[in-house]
Parts: structure tokens; sequence; C-alpha cells
């Protein structure tokens, strides 16, 4: 019998004044409460309870301990309840992390639906064009547009996106639509760099086939949207996910070229840790998010034409 038991077969012995009834309180049988208890005197080095063939009864340091049981077993039972309280019902603070601007389209209606949903949940969000480490920066759950390394999240598919290189009508007619990659060396961009240094490169085609091939880039941004934004102005081509231009592209202020060399699409999971032993709160809002987000037909390759 662990140190707790023993503990709860003192209280039980002692509210009972009986060491048979306290043991059959706790479903133990009386040689089994008797070891408990002596142990437990043992350890603390006094004595609790003072026995005789006809009576039991506390000394005055088993009084004194008697109280300070009830509370520790009480605070412990209210802690446990807690704890099987978050595995059923959705309360408590929920942190959720996206990239920026698909955090701000995409995810934030369905924080605003989760919250009107679960009043007991209070909401954190953290939208930065970074990866966020789930467990050294406090968040649950993470929507994440790339294709995942191997690692001890779980992960739920929701879709993919297309990655797009675009570009404004106006320019397209100043100085020609590129008909294959190759082309793109006679054009200039705006390229995307985490740092604003190094641009990402542009690939094309399946991994088998996969080439690469470089635009001038006299613009290297840190954002997606400052490309798209010159795009629009004219200034160049500029690559980016379905989501980010697809409001261009449908308004025809962006046209997309070089559709039939595009690499496969990026795809886009929830994750977060603990699998089926997830909070109830975060067992919601991926059921809610889950549902929403496959239902977006920009992430299962649609919206665009």
């Amino acid at each position: 019998m662990d140190h707790l038991d023993s503990l709860r077969c003192f209280v039980a012995v002692a509210e009972l004044g009986s060491l048979a009834a306290g043991a059959r309180r706790l479903g133990l049988s009386a040689p089994t409460a008797t070891r408990a208890l002596a142990a437990l005197e043992a350890r603390l080095g006094s004595l609790l309870l003072q026995r005789s063939t006809r009576s039991l009864r506390l000394t005055e340091v088993g009084e004194r301990f008697l109280q300070d049981c009830r509370r520790i077993l009480a605070d412990l039972d209210e802690a446990e309840g807690q704890v099987a309280g978050l595995q059923h019902e959705a309360s408590g603070v929920l942190a959720v992390t996206a990239s920026a601007m698909f955090g701000r389209l995409h995810v934030v209606p369905i924080l605003m639906e989760f919250l009107q949903a679960q009043p007991r949940v209070q909401l954190r969000s953290l939208f930065v064009d970074r990866i966020v480490h789930l467990q050294d920066e406090g968040m649950d759950v993470a929507i994440r547009i790339a294709r995942l390394p191997d690692s001890g999240l779980t992960a739920l598919r929701v879709g993919s996106l297309r990655r797009l290189v675009v570009a404004s009508p106006d320019y397209l007619a100043r100085h020609g639509e590129p008909r294959s990659p190759q082309d793109l060396t006679l054009h200039r961009a705006v390229g995307f760099s985490f740092d604003g240094l190094v641009p990402e490169p542009w690939a094309f085609g399946p991994d088998a086939a996969r080439v690469q091939v470089q635009p001038r880039m006299d613009w290297v941004a840190n954002t997606s949207e400052i490309g798209i934004a010159a795009a629009l102005a004219g200034h160049g081509l500029t690559r980016g996910l379905a989501y980010q231009v697809a409001e261009h592209v449908q308004s025809g202020a962006l046209r997309i070229v070089l559709a039939e060399f595009e690499r496969p699409p990026v795809p886009v999971h929830i994750v977060y840790p603990a699998g089926r032993r997830a909070p109830a709160k975060v067992r919601a809002f991926i059921e809610l998010a889950g549902q929403r987000l496959r239902a977006e037909p920009i992430l299962q390759g649609g919206g665009l034409g």
C-alpha cells in the first residue's frame, strides 16, 4: 500500500472509530488496514491511534494529523476531479498558432465560432510566419502549411495548397507571359525569404523531374504580402500560396502563369500533442477546425478556376 492509501486508511478508521469498519469502507481486510496504520505510525515516528480490545481513539497528535489529512486528500480529490473534467468538458485556455496571413483569413473565423460554442474556453492565438515549437511556447494546436517531419506530434491533414506564380495583366502586357520556367530568366520578380536575405528558390515540376529557375529578383521581402502588393502594382512576378492570392486572381487583378509546371501542392495539417489523451478543449477545437478547413475550396484545390 502506498503512502496516500495509508493516509486514506487512517482517515477512514479515525472517522468511523473502528478498524474493521474503516477497512470495509476501503474494501480492505482488517489485517491489511492494521499493517497500513502501523507502517504510517512508523514513518511518522508518532502514535496516531490508541487501541484496546474494546475501543480505538485518536491521540492528540492523531487529532491534528487527521485534520491535515482531510485537507490534503480533499485537495487531491479536487485536483483529480478537475483533470478528469478537462478530459470531458472543454474549459480553460486554448492556445492556437498559425502563419500570420492564413491565421487572419482562415483561422480567426473558426476561433470566433469556437468561442461562441464553448463559453468556458478562453483563447490565445499566435499568428507568426515561423515554425512555433508547441511545448516550448505553450501552444496547444498549430495549423501548419508544410510537409511535416517525423515527430511525436499528432497531425490531421485537412487539405493542401497550390504554390502559384502570378503577375498583373499590366506587367504581362508589357513584358510578355512566360511559357516555360526557362522564360523566367527574362523577367523580374519579388522574392521571399524569412530573414529578407537569400530568396527561396523557385522550383517547378514533379519531384522526379524537378527543375529550378530563378527570375531576376531586385526585391527580396520577408512576407509574401509584400510580393503580392508589388505584383499588383505591376512590378513583376511573385510566388504565393493559393490562399494568399485567391482574392486577386478571382478579381482579375493578378493572373496565374506557368500553372502546368506547378510543384505538388503543399499539405495543410492540424498539429497537436497528446493524441487521444488531448484535453476536451483541444479535441473540440480540432473537430470544428477540421470540418471548417476541409470545407474550404481553396484547400481542396478549388476556388481559382
